[in-house]
């Protein structure tokens, strides 16, 4: 006899983590930039991680492995925010491998006033059908599961 839940209570509950997930993005990413329009996930998320980062700036390559992008496929929406002038490349001092991507200040003011929005409708799509409790559980289970996937 099989112990804790079935296999297929294990299906049902990550397809829902997933309905939920593609379900709840879009509405957090619609018309949020300043000017109202909808903005692409991986550009918030790099924009975010970036805004969020002591000095702004990260390694191109592990920006690239938190955002579930290839190397190529990054390195494309790193031409394209550099092109808007969000963020600029620079070649680390010591280690000609490594080259960062660092926020502007356009791309800072930009994410600044996109994180007011979308932090709005964290409040509306997340914590209130969650509640606060609801939130930090949702944080420990996210984290718990983040940090066994890379053991």
């Amino acid at each position: 006899m099989e112990a804790g839940p079935s296999g297929d209570d294990l299906i049902t509950a990550w397809g829902l983590v997933h309905e939920a997930m593609s379900t709840i993005q879009p509405r957090l990413l619609h018309g949020i930039t300043p000017d109202g329009r909808d903005m692409a996930g991986p550009w918030f998320e790099v924009l975010i991680r970036l805004q969020r980062t002591p000095g702004h700036q990260l390694p191109m390559s592990r920006l690239a492995r938190e955002v579930s992008l290839s190397t190529g496929g990054f390195t494309k929406l790193a031409d394209r925010l550099e092109k808007e002038g969000y963020l600029e490349r620079h070649n680390c001092a010591s280690d000609r491998r490594v080259v960062y991507a660092t926020l502007t200040e356009k791309g800072l003011e930009f994410i600044v006033a996109t994180r007011v929005r979308h932090v709005e409708r964290l409040r509306e799509h997340v914590l209130a059908p969650l509640g606060e409790a609801g939130v930090r559980q949702l944080a420990a289970i996210a984290r718990t599961l983040r940090d066994s996937a890379r053991d």
